[in-house]
């Protein structure tokens, strides 16, 4: 039986909105990064969606904790590097923010309590070890991530003792639809011919 939440994920996540910030000199890099994130997302969720029908909600938590990695790895290629980052982390080893994500997440929850929070956006920054493309692309919480990361009384049972024993630190829970759940972010290295 399918979940009451399962819903249609992606057409949500890739609507038409502002961007924060652009290097004009970099726009080849947006647009690849647009597509890696677009791709990325729509495999993520369609195996998520696959596995909440088929195993319910605390089956598919390995989507998240297994899929979702391998994915980055895959699409970390060509000198791009894909992961997905929150502010409130489920596993802090692969979803804790740097610093300018954590800026940017900020920035998009702000702008979000007053309306107007965009859902991606991209920047050239300077760091120690060079210039960086950097780009986020936000991941808004579904109906149906609200079963692993809404509000922990609305959990079955099942789900709550899958996720005290994959995430014992988790803090990825207490979201409602809308709210920024976290990002898929990429970066690349600029090298001179960037310049």
């Amino acid at each position: 039986m399918k979940s009451k939440f399962t819903c249609r994920l992606l057409p949500l996540l890739f609507v038409a909105a502002p961007v924060l910030a652009v290097a004009a000199d970099n726009s080849d890099y947006l647009q690849q990064s647009r597509r890696i994130a677009q791709t990325f997302m729509q495999r993520l969720g369609g195996t998520l969606k696959s596995q909440l029908a088929s195993a319910g909600p605390a089956g598919a938590i390995g989507v998240c904790k297994l899929v979702a990695p391998a994915l980055a790895a895959e699409y970390s290629r060509d000198g791009f590097l894909v992961s997905r980052v929150s502010l409130k982390t489920r596993n802090q080893t692969l979803g804790s923010p740097d610093a300018w994500e954590r800026n940017m997440l900020e920035k998009f929850d702000r702008q979000q309590t007053q309306g107007t929070a965009p859902t991606e956006i991209s920047e050239v920054i300077e760091q120690a070890d060079g210039r960086w493309f950097r780009y986020l692309k936000a991941i808004p919480t579904q109906p149906m991530c609200l079963q692993c990361h809404g509000q922990p009384a609305d959990m079955t049972s099942e789900v709550k003792t899958m996720l005290a024993r994959e995430y014992p630190q988790d803090q990825a829970v207490g979201y409602r639809v809308g709210d920024i759940r976290g990002a898929i972010t990429i970066k690349r290295k600029l090298g001179d011919a960037d310049e």
